[in-house]
């Protein structure tokens, strides 16, 4: 992911410079990510929103910039469809969405007419609020509820069945608790017939967990993004590219073996 943002939990402002933001987006591509999720509105706990026209300035030059040098998928993550729009008009293929296109009345329509790719990710109230005591009477049946609906309401849309990703939206709008059990019952959202995306790079559940600032959370990122492979994430969204491309290489490696020992019993 490429956060062009000043205020991004983990590199917030690192990359507000386009030209640096387009080298790190060469430098994950060369580490083997198969998709540059890119970004120009903080969606961190407590973050306020800010317009498509300043999203536009942030993310237009690196688009412009990646498309120019790599064939890389790129994705644009954002709520609004005219920033979607310019994205998908200049090279971008796929829509991350963090409020599964209920933020923008006119986002489902644009991701159907342009036939990209979209992920549909969970989120309990607002970047802004979403933290702010989340509850739930059984996180793993209400998310996936959601993504249920979610997924209804872009197919009936005209999305295609097929360009749809699913995220249980780990940190957003959930407890520690409530990432944990997520991570461990991932699986049960394998009945959506979706690919699964999951982020959980350096996010705080990680930090409290272990004890550790968020510089010093590359091991439970490992740890995190390894669970959510063997639980059936199909899509890992990460900060640390080579290092997490070594960790989904093992883990595939694994599954893969296992899968083969049993077709072979």
């Amino acid at each position: 992911m490429v956060n062009v943002t000043p205020d991004s939990f983990s590199d917030g402002g690192n990359f507000l410079d386009a030209g640096r933001a387009v080298d790190l987006g060469l430098e994950m591509a060369r580490c083997g990510a198969e998709i540059i999720d890119i970004g120009g509105e903080s969606t961190r706990p407590g973050a306020s929103p800010v317009t498509a026209e300043e999203e536009l300035q942030r993310i237009a030059p690196v688009i412009t910039g990646l498309r120019q040098k790599t064939d890389v998928l790129i994705s644009v993550d954002t709520t609004k469809a005219e920033v979607a729009r310019w994205a998908l008009g200049n090279g971008v293929e796929i829509v991350n969405d963090v409020s599964a296109l209920t933020g923008d009345p006119d986002m489902a329509g644009l991701v159907a007419e342009s036939g990209a790719g979209v992920v549909l990710m969970h989120m309990m109230g607002s970047p802004r609020t979403m933290q702010e005591n989340p509850r739930y009477r059984d996180v793993v049946a209400e998310v996936h509820e959601f993504l249920e609906r979610a997924v209804a309401a872009a197919e009936t849309a005209g999305v295609a069945p097929d360009s749809i990703l699913v995220d249980p939206g780990l940190g957003f709008g959930k407890t520690v608790d409530h990432n944990l059990v997520l991570l461990n019952r991932l699986s049960v959202l394998s009945s959506l017939g979706k690919p699964i995306l999951v982020g959980t790079s350096r996010k705080s559940f990680i930090g409290r967990l272990l004890d550790v600032p968020v510089e010093e959370r590359l091991h439970g990122t490992s740890a995190s993004v390894a669970a959510a492979i063997l639980r059936g994430a199909h899509v890992v969204r990460v900060h640390d590219v080579p290092q997490m491309t070594q960790v989904s290489r093992l883990i595939d490696a694994i599954l893969n073996e296992a899968q083969t020992s049993g077709e072979s019993e």
